[in-house]
């Protein structure tokens, strides 16, 4: 059932009608509410925006702060410490201070490195594929994001930060706990947190005995033009930061993005076809993404005019990029998958000084993986409806269950 804006506040997240389908209020919100009030799961209240320039410009204001540690900010999650944007972890960044703390790591993710990693994430998506092909059930079906949509980004990150991709079933519940919306418990989150920290740290201490060509062993030693260094929680805090998003939302994202090509079946042989439109059909998945999460929290510190709504010191607005993602207003036909469309200036990953620094790797994985199954499978396709695709609850990012599939 659909909430009625006008009845007053919205209930958020708002419900979707179905894993791969938007929330049925976003184009009536784009159209005669872009500032509307909203519930969080903790009870606390905020604004919501979904019109593309108002998404863009609080993402790129600085008079809308990450500080969602702020007395006043509303508290996302039902729990105290759970949902990543109240975590310490973001705290202890925060304390380096983002600007310092995104130039030393910057030019770990820039697009020639990733490009040299390219060939590594070719092979371990091959070896995947090989791994899934061999364990297929007896109906010929696998699910496809237990094969590789999780394991790859887990690898990859693992990788970079040097740390043991045999630990993985672990940082996938440490993820969940640190990114939970209502799923966990306070007890649970608190056990997570503090396991997590003790298992970086002691990494950390690894490290330093015996460095290696990792981003952890550089960022020990690693000295800004300034001559600050991280601190060690600040270290911890970006080891955690990097594991969660840099497998959680990717592996999500595969999901996803090959459901969405796999629902309508004349996409999917529409790439068969003309492997140019891979670059093109990965942004355009991206924006099309109706299931991202939770949106972008932001502290408003100083008064904001947003479409005609003054928002004063100390609101706690939620930046939905998937609702501004579908606003006609910036993109034509907008509700409609255009594999080839360009440009598509999208804010899959944000915009402005806080935009996900990770981005140049989160596409280059999906670009391997969908040129690779293409390349392997192109009888690919969904070995149920799409509309009977189950979504992640109660975690802030959004994603799929399972993705079964059969070739």
């Amino acid at each position: 059932m659909t909430q009625d804006f006008r009845e007053g506040t919205l209930n958020y997240p708002l419900e979707m009608a179905g894993a791969l389908e938007p929330p049925a209020e976003w184009a009536e919100l784009r159209d005669k509410c872009p500032v509307a009030g909203i519930r969080l799961p903790s009870g606390d209240e905020a604004s919501l925006l979904t019109r593309y320039d108002d998404v863009r410009l609080v993402l790129s204001d600085p008079r809308c702060t990450r500080r969602m540690d702020a007395d006043d900010a509303a508290r996302i999650s039902e729990n105290d410490s759970g949902g990543v944007f109240n975590d310490s972890m973001a705290e202890s960044i925060n304390s380096a201070g983002q600007a310092r703390w995104r130039r030393m790591l910057t030019k770990w993710f820039t697009a020639k490195r990733m490009t040299a990693l390219r060939p590594g994430i070719e092979a371990m998506t091959h070896q995947l594929i090989d791994g899934m092909v061999e364990g297929a059930a007896g109906d010929g079906t696998a699910d496809l994001k237990a094969n590789v949509g999780f394991p790859l980004p887990v690898w990859v990150i693992c990788d970079l930060l040097g740390v043991p991709d045999t630990d993985r079933d672990r940082f996938a519940r440490w993820s969940d706990m640190l990114l939970n919306l209502t799923r966990y418990g306070q007890s649970e989150i608190d056990a997570a947190k503090a396991e997590f920290h003790v298992y970086l740290a002691e990494h950390l201490e690894t490290k330093r005995a015996e460095p290696g060509d990792d981003l952890l062993s550089a960022l020990i030693t690693a000295v800004d033009p300034d001559g600050g260094r991280l601190t060690d929680d600040q270290l911890v805090a970006t080891g955690q930061a990097l594991l969660v998003a840099g497998h959680e939302t990717t592996a999500n994202m595969i999901g996803k993005m090959m459901a969405m090509l796999l629902a309508d079946r004349g996409r999917w042989e529409h790439l068969v076809a003309d492997r140019s439109l891979v670059r093109p059909a990965v942004e355009e998945v991206l924006r099309f993404d109706a299931n991202p999460g939770f949106g972008m929290p932001r502290y408003v510190n100083e008064d904001i005019e947003v479409s005609g709504t003054v928002l004063p010191r100390g609101t706690t607005v939620v930046c939905s990029m998937a609702a501004a993602n579908r606003d006609e207003a910036a993109f034509d036909g907008a509700d409609a998958m255009t594999l080839d469309r360009r440009p598509n200036a999208h804010l899959a990953f944000g915009a402005g000084p806080h935009s996900c620094l990770g981005q140049s790797l989160a596409r280059t994985e999906l670009q391997t993986v969908l040129d690779v199954l293409l390349d392997r499978l192109p009888t690919l396709e969904l070995a149920v409806p799409a509309d009977e695709l189950r979504r992640v609850e109660g975690l802030v990012v959004g994603g799929l269950r399972e993705l079964p599939v059969r070739w």
